[in-house]
């Protein structure tokens, strides 16, 4: 039954227009009802409050924006620790477009002390999930450690019957199911920040140039003479004479000052040998068994070793060195960053091979360093020399010694891949699964002759591939494509951001691609008809209105053309919100049901739920009420279908002109008086295309098998003249 409007037949135009401007008034009031949230940084009071004693915080740094931490306990250890917002170090753009800001505080050696939400913008967790899965995702950085590799499982419930796997250098998060790509970008934000702190102070490599470090082979055991560990790099030497060192100051105030050295310029002034003791092959060699033992259970913190000795006149430590210290003649960096070298309270004896050494120590650096023990170092000696005796002038000079030991004794790790791909590898099945349904569609839009002239077989087709894209494509694998999207595109490359992050979203992205090219072929039916989750639940109820004979609305067209405005008008407001006042922007999103009814699946407040169900029941009572008056998304499909190149809806000079049938049965007003197809407005359900080839359904092909022909004067016998 259907129920006509026969004062809106009439309505002025005058007053359609009044409504669209009424709706987009109210929206643009709407937004104003939200007020925006203030940005900007916390202020030193703000982190005082969140640390108790004996912890304390320190000004903010100038040259990185951190707030070291200090500690009673340890007054001359200098910081403890660094807090900082993510926001000013990694601000990743999220789904939404906007950064997540965190409060992340790490300690000196690069583990996670705390990470505190701030403020994010995430759909699914601004009225979705709510913030409790983000917060409780959180919670798991504390302990760990930066220098590891962090991967995200697709949810919780994987590691429900045990922690989640962690190894020496990866570690696993449990994610939040239904908010993959959100937690990955939050993964990303925290795990940024803290490296850009852990580089500049605390001089973490940058792993990003080189990838993971190598990793010691236990399995090569095989100790050789020192003379031979010299040759094949095992052992780094720097040998320097008296005239080689008095060239270093030529010019300076230190020239000619060391009357030893000019009277004996061949004479050694020093030589220096370092081996790096983790690998069982150098360590054997060097310390013997009984020292290298002791040596590996005095490591309790699985420190990189190295053994310096020295022999000459001048030694690798001065008369001020304290064991357990570092030495104020060395110094040790990798890739331009100093490491922390100091002295690990360790003599070894009975070195065989090298020349009588004056001195011989353990030195070490922390694992967490950032060290790559396989890639090549710098040794660097410091020589001072001291002109006149009252308040003498000091001239300083270095010289460098590289060290790499051979590279079959390590491991080299693969890099890891970007986090983006890791998304992509995990939902591979997901991917092959909805790459499979694309080519069928595409297939079945490519040729709608088969699957449509045959009404059974295109309803059997249509209602199981929607069936498909609400059951899989929605509620499964969270593919519903949003005006999210599109606003959070704007506000990334608004901000200078890119539009990176849709990487971590593969099923999204891979329906983006694919409605881009259909926009060419086909139009905005595709997407719109086919592959829309919440238009799919949209149809359903349609039809269960059927089944319970509900009275179906009849708008004549001429006013159902104006009211599809509404969608436009939506669209310009929710992206002049997106770019000019983003936080209300947020609010007015809400305008799309497909968070409530796809995402969250009806999980959410009440009013959100109503909201959802009231326009189910409209389209139950109006054909795909939402998608046609309201959707802004379906405003954007529009406005691509327009780059369509081909009029695939073919049609005969007799459509329109008497013959109505296919307009008839149109549920979406998509065909004109006329014939012609409105592009615009059609979802591509294919009846017309059946209609058109089914000599059974068409009264043209109908009236022809008859002999007779169908024009605008009447039914005509064929051959006939007029």
């Amino acid at each position: 039954m259907e129920i006509d409007f026969p004062v809106a037949r009439h309505l002025p135009s005058r007053a359609v227009s009044f409504f669209c401007r009424l709706a987009a008034v109210g929206l643009i009031a709407a937004a104003g009802l939200f007020p925006a949230a203030h940005a900007g940084d916390l202020s030193k009071a703000d982190i005082e409050r969140r640390f108790e004693p004996p912890l304390h915080v320190q000004d903010k740094l100038s040259q990185i924006p951190a707030w070291p931490l200090t500690s009673e306990l340890e007054p001359d250890a200098g910081p403890v620790g660094y807090v900082f917002e993510s926001i000013d170090l990694a601000p990743v753009p999220g789904f939404e477009g906007t950064p997540m800001n965190f409060l992340v505080s790490i300690d000196r050696k690069g583990n996670f002390m705390n990470v505190e939400l701030l403020r994010q913008h995430e759909p699914v967790f601004l009225g979705g999930l709510g913030e409790a899965p983000l917060r409780e995702f959180i919670t798991q950085y504390a302990g760990r450690n930066i220098k590891q590799q962090f991967l995200i499982a697709l949810n919780a419930a994987r590691n429900r019957t045990g922690p989640a796997d962690t190894r020496s250098s990866q570690t696993t998060l449990d994610g939040v199911s239904k908010a993959t790509a959100s937690v990955r970008i939050v993964n990303q934000t925290v795990l940024g920040a803290a490296l850009e702190v852990a580089r500049a102070k605390l001089g973490f490599a940058d792993r990003s140039k080189h990838g993971p470090a190598a990793q010691v082979r236990a399995d090569i055991d095989d100790p050789v003479a020192f003379d031979e560990m010299l040759k094949n790099g095992m052992v780094g030497r720097l040998r320097l004479t008296n005239a080689e060192v008095e060239k270093l100051f030529v010019g300076t105030d230190g020239a000619e000052v060391d009357e030893e050295g000019l009277a004996q310029p061949e004479a050694v002034f020093t030589d220096i040998y370092i081996a790096y003791l983790n690998t069982p092959s150098i360590g054997r060699a060097i310390l013997g068994d009984a020292q290298y033992q002791e040596a590996m259970a005095r490591n309790f913190e699985n420190r990189h070793l190295w053994w310096i000795g020295s022999a000459g006149r001048y030694p690798i430590v001065d008369d001020n060195f304290v064991p357990g210290g570092q030495s104020s003649r060395l110094s040790m960096a990798q890739d331009g960053l100093f490491l922390e070298l100091r002295d690990q309270g360790f003599e070894p004896k009975d070195i065989t091979g090298p020349p009588p050494l004056n001195t011989s120590l353990l030195f070490g650096v922390y694992a967490e360093a950032g060290l790559d023990p396989g890639r090549p170092l710098d040794l660097t000696l410091t020589i001072t020399r001291a002109k006149g005796m009252i308040l003498p002038s000091l001239t300083h000079k270095t010289v460098t010694l590289k060290y790499a030991p051979p590279g079959r004794l390590f491991i080299y790790p693969p890099e890891p891949l970007p986090e983006w791909v890791l998304a992509w590898q995990q939902r591979w099945l997901d991917l092959s699964i909805l790459s499979a349904a694309l080519i069928v569609l595409s297939i079945a839009l490519a040729r709608p002759r088969w699957i449509s002239v045959d009404a059974r077989r295109l309803k059997i087709f249509r209602l199981g591939f929607l069936a498909f894209t609400l059951l899989y494509i929605g509620w499964y694998v969270q593919g519903q494509l949003s005006i999210v999207q599109v606003t959070g595109a704007l506000k990334s490359l608004k901000s200078g951001q890119g539009l990176s992050s849709f990487l971590y979203d593969p099923i999204s992205l891979l329906l983006i691609a694919f409605t881009l090219v259909s926009f060419v072929i086909w139009g905005r039916g595709t997407f719109c008809g086919w592959l829309c989750p919440f238009g799919a639940l949209q149809e359903f109820v349609g039809l269960l209105g059927r089944k319970l004979r509900l009275p179906r609305l009849h708008i004549p067209l001429a006013v159902a053309k104006r009211l599809e405005w509404g969608r436009y008008i939506a669209l310009a407001v929710l992206v002049g919100a997106a770019v000019f006042v983003p936080r209300q922007g947020e609010s007015l999103n809400e305008l799309e049901p497909f968070k409530t009814a796809i995402t969250v699946g009806f999980d959410r407040s009440w009013p959100f739920v109503a909201y959802a169900v009231a326009l189910l029941v409209a389209g139950a009572f109006y054909y795909k009420f939402f998608c046609r008056f309201i959707c802004p998304l379906g405003a954007v499909m529009s406005l691509g279908g327009r780059l369509r190149r081909f009029d695939w809806l073919t049609r005969r000079i007799e459509c329109g002109k008497p013959c109505q049938s296919c307009k008839a049965k149109c549920a979406y007003d998509a065909i004109e008086p006329a014939g012609e197809i409105r592009y615009d407005a059609c979802f591509q359900c294919l009846d017309c295309v059946g209609i058109y080839h089914d000599a059974r359904r068409c009264p043209v092909l109908l009236y022809e098998k008859k002999g007779l022909v169908l024009t605008p004067k009447g039914v005509m016998v064929a051959g006939s003249a007029d």
